[in-house]
């Protein structure tokens, strides 16, 4: 008897995979871990998501891309098609993630779905690479590979071929002098006819790499049917509408009939919906667009996202990363530069001697010539930021006596209108290029418990706007000097959560309004980058990005800082923790 089931087994596993959609065979075959998920077991596919395996299925589709928001189960979904390709097609796969933590992550959590999966339960095996090196993760399996790599570090795409591609979050990968990983990482498919190159992201700004891929397809949108006019329309932020400060009555309006659609018939909309592409000539790229509203998450009910938008509102940071997770659309960026006159004209009746009660922290950028450091003093409510000061000291940057003024800055204390006193929380001072190196970390060395810290400004708008330096022995931040421009211009572009003081001089402004934000082509690809205005310095706009930045070193409640600003006593200071078109709605 035993000889009889071995022998089943045995004949069993010569048998080809099943022929059936890979939809099916992803609900009957992949479960969900406990670690993964709140409700965890066999896997069921939203509807939607079933149009994304038929384009995986289609043999006349070769690349697949998906613009997505959050909360639309596309990593669980990701991983799913990952092990139909291991079970079902093996062959060479290669799996990209922005950086080598993100690819740990995500094998990890691979792994897990496996594991938890008794169909695919050991059917991954550990390997290394050739140089036994843990750049990368590797697992093997009967007829194939799976490799997880990191878009960071593109010189290792150059040593592997791949049939299925998969690129995840690709609006976060980095152009580097390696070139670019996308291009780098389709080249390793072309030995294969029958190529699969999937990318999926969240889309960041309107000339990030998914919407470019997105506008190279054939465009497909998912429309619901109406259960009063049962027309399809695509579900879009302007029609979830709601009562004045009630996003609990939130609903959608259909933009057929005009008919009020509550939440609770959202399950059956989207069943019933279906995917329509805007650009069917295009043959052989099927991309697809899918925001939150129509997700079926517990977090994405239309009242709760009501909620978050008037809270992502009140910020241009804020709004931004609603309008990319949430409606999984591109933050526009055109026409970001600025009149100085006009800057000028909005300054208001505050200053250092005359701090608007709101003022909780203060922070202050330096930025280094030759012949002078000059200062920015900014001053942070909990939503605004309020530019106080410009001060000049001039003096050999390898001298003394501007260092002696700049400690006495740092030392200041000035009234605050609830009661009590203010100094400057936190400094950030720029060492340049590095021939001012060693000077800026020989003031700033003994004054980091005062967080004065050294920082260095480093491009590319997925940056952080500040983070410490992974240089061993190094006491060096990095500034995400783009990202930082981007909040600035932002928030100036709106005139909304930036003031700026009566005390600043016409030059601040002339300075402050040097650069302007463009979008180049550089070997037929667009790239965003600030550049400056010819005839015209920076020194402030840099000092302000600076003040902005080291901001992050200040971790304390708003309610106990204020609480500190009303009495007396001057205010403790707090630990430094280091964290790596509808705006009218109401």
């Amino acid at each position: 008897m035993g000889i009889e089931i071995v022998r089943r087994n045995a004949l069993k596993a010569l048998l080809p995979p099943p022929n059936v959609p890979l939809a099916d065979w992803i609900e009957s075959s992949v479960y969900i871990p406990a670690s993964a998920s709140a409700l965890p077991g066999r896997m069921q596919l939203w509807p939607f998501q079933r149009g994304w395996c038929e384009a995986i299925e289609d043999p006349e589709i070769e690349r697949i891309t998906i613009l997505k928001g959050a909360r639309i189960g596309y990593t669980q979904w990701l991983s799913a098609t990952l092990a139909h390709f291991v079970a079902n097609a093996p062959a060479p796969i290669i799996a990209l993630q922005p950086t080598a933590d993100d690819a740990r992550d995500f094998s990890v959590e691979l792994e897990s779905l496996f594991e938890a999966s008794p169909d695919l339960r050991g059917l991954l095996s550990d390997d290394a690479d050739e140089s036994g090196r843990s750049t990368m993760l590797a697992r093997r399996f009967p007829g194939g590979s799976l490799k997880f790599l990191a878009a960071k570090s593109p010189r290792n795409l150059r040593r592997h071929t791949t049939r299925f591609l998969a690129m995840d979050e690709i609006d976060g990968y980095e152009v580097t002098q390696e070139g670019d990983p996308i291009k780098l990482a389709e080249t390793r498919t072309l030995t294969f006819r029958d190529r699969k190159i999937l990318a999926g992201s969240t889309p960041v700004f309107d000339f990030g790499p998914i919407t470019r891929l997105y506008d190279q397809s054939d465009q497909r949108i998912y429309e619901c049917c109406c259960p009063e006019c049962h027309d399809f329309s695509e579900v879009t932020w302007p029609s979830i509408q709601w009562k004045e400060n009630d996003p609990e009555s939130a609903h959608w309006v259909c933009p057929k009939c005009g008919c009020v659609i509550e939440e609770r018939f959202k399950p059956q909309m989207v069943a019933q919906g279906r995917w329509r592409a805007m650009a069917p000539d295009v043959k052989g790229h099927a991309g697809f667009a899918i925001n939150c509203l129509i997700s079926p998450h517990h977090n994405a009910k239309w009242s709760k996202l009501g909620a978050e938008f008037l809270q992502a509102k009140k910020a241009p940071e804020t709004l931004q990363v609603f309008t990319n997770t949430i409606l999984g659309q591109p933050w526009k960026t055109e026409g970001e530069d600025f009149n100085e006159h006009e800057l000028f004209a909005r300054r208001e009746a505050f200053s250092l001697d005359n701090l608007p009660p709101e003022t909780l922290w203060i922070t202050a950028g330096v930025d280094c010539q030759d012949d002078r450091v000059e200062i920015v003093l900014m001053g942070h409510t909990e939503t605004d930021w309020l530019i106080l000061d410009h001060r000049v000291f001039w003096g050999p940057i390898d001298g003394d006596t501007i260092w002696q003024e700049l400690d006495s800055l740092l030392k200041e204390a000035w009234q605050h209108p609830n009661g009590g006193t203010i100094k400057i929380d936190a400094c950030a001072v720029d060492s340049g290029d590095g021939g001012h190196l060693e000077t800026v970390m020989g003031f700033c060395r003994p004054r980091f418990g005062r967080r004065v810290v050294p920082i260095k400004g480093v491009p590319g708008f997925s940056r952080p706007v500040f983070q410490r330096s992974g240089t061993k022995g190094q006491h060096l931040w990095l500034v995400g000097v783009d990202a930082a421009k981007s909040a600035l211009f932002a928030r100036v572009g709106r005139n909304q959560g930036i003031r700026f003081g009566e005390a600043l001089p016409p030059i601040f402004f002339e300075q402050f309004a040097s650069e302007r934000r463009v979008v180049r082509y550089v070997r037929g690809k667009p790239e965003a980058r600030f550049e400056r205005i010819k005839g015209k310095r920076a020194e402030t706009l840099d000092a302000s990005v600076y003040a902005l930045a080291v901001r992050s070193l200040i971790g304390q409640s708003v309610d106990r800082r204020a609480e500190e600003l009303a009495s007396q006593a001057t205010p403790k200071r707090p630990p430094a923790v280091i964290r790596s078109k509808w705006l009218s709605r109401g």
